[in-house]
């Protein structure tokens, strides 16, 4: 028999790897633990512990009713609690090692990495990695707990050792030079992209080489390609090809890309939220609002916390002092850990 290792005790890009994961896990018997995930993907975090307590009582699944109670505790922010629950998903396991341990592990290593704890999370991702020697989102997110440690040596083995794995990963590529422009490598990470560029020659499509040149600051040549890539309608184009006329001035130009998409597709959150950045940009305040709300019109998107915290700011550029405060009180209800936000929420306050 083998198991992940069971242990007694980042970041951005994983909750982003965690989302899909949200609903994973209940089998079709346990009404009330489906229930309290769907709650979970509301926002309501202890809602959801109240209907897992029911879950518990009427005798539903204990791990999977476990694993859901450390993701409300993650969202609450309560991390130790968060990490206590997925530590007892792992201890419920039978011994055999089954999908559903990754997907906890996981977890625990992201309220490790939340609680301030990256050696933790590092020995995390060394156990998935024990059982899965290839898994790339492992190796990736281990480079980034080590980056977090100042452990610069190790993180670059990692990325060197997924973009072995998968040298074609270009959205994974533009992640790791992100990451480690954080961290202060930034020239490094763009090896990255220049290497990845190398290797790909006269094959890499117009809509990845505008990403890389975006990225490496050649705004104009990312402009030219994305000029390309936008002629097959793809709305990720359209969303780099304004981001890369912004970042040339250009926000005029920027702000009629991005309606030009709106104009035939209205169910993309980013290309509103952009929008509205770009129009604050500008000081068009109230069509920034617009669009900022336009975007969290947009259904099942997962840009909700972004466009929430940008609608505050649009407020508060339009003096509307009293409607942004209110915001920011609900806002903080549903994201308690944005310091951000507090800021804005003291100096709102004394609006």
């Amino acid at each position: 028999m083998i198991k992940l290792r069971k242990y007694g005790r980042y970041a951005a890009v994983l909750c982003g790897l965690l989302a899909a994961a949200v609903l994973a896990g209940c089998d079709s018997k346990s009404t009330k633990t489906a229930e309290a995930m769907q709650l979970l993907q509301g926002l309501q975090y202890q809602e959801a512990l109240d209907l897992f307590q029911s879950a518990e009582e009427e005798g539903e699944n204990a791990r999977l009713i476990d694993r859901g109670r450390g993701i409300a505790y993650m969202g609450l922010t309560q991390y130790e609690e968060a990490i206590a629950c997925f530590e007892a998903a792992l201890a419920g396991s039978d011994g055999f090692v089954q999908p559903v341990d990754f997907d906890v592990n996981y977890y625990l290593a992201a309220a490790f990495i939340k609680n301030g704890q990256p050696a933790e999370a590092e020995e995390v991702y060394n156990a998935i990695l024990g059982l899965r020697p290839d898994e790339e989102d492992a190796y990736f997110l281990r480079g980034n707990a080590r980056l977090q440690q100042n452990n610069y040596e190790g993180a670059k083995e990692d990325f060197d050792r997924m973009v072995s794995l998968d040298s074609d990963n270009y959205d994974r590529m533009i992640e790791i030079y992100q990451a480690l422009q954080h961290y202060g490598y930034k020239d490094v990470g763009r090896e990255y992209l220049e290497n990845a560029m190398l290797a790909a020659e006269d094959k890499m499509n117009s809509y990845d080489s505008g990403r890389m040149y975006f990225y490496l600051g050649e705004y104009q040549k990312a402009c030219v390609a994305l000029e390309k890539a936008r002629e097959k309608g793809d709305a990720e184009s359209y969303l780099y090809l304004g981001r890369a006329y912004e970042a040339t001035g250009d926000y005029n130009y920027a702000a009629s890309v991005y309606n030009s998409w709106i104009a035939k597709d209205t169910g993309n959150a980013a290309i509103y939220n952009q929008l509205g950045l770009c129009e604050m940009a500008m000081g068009n305040y109230q069509r920034a609002l617009e669009a900022f709300q336009a975007g969290m019109q947009v259904e099942n998107n997962t840009l909700m916390q972004t466009l929430a915290f940008n609608e505050i700011v649009a407020y508060e550029h339009l003096e509307e002092y009293q409607k942004a405060y209110a915001l920011v009180e609900s806002y903080l209800k549903s994201y308690p850990d944005d310091e951000q936000a507090r800021r804005e929420q003291r100096f709102l306050s004394s609006r």
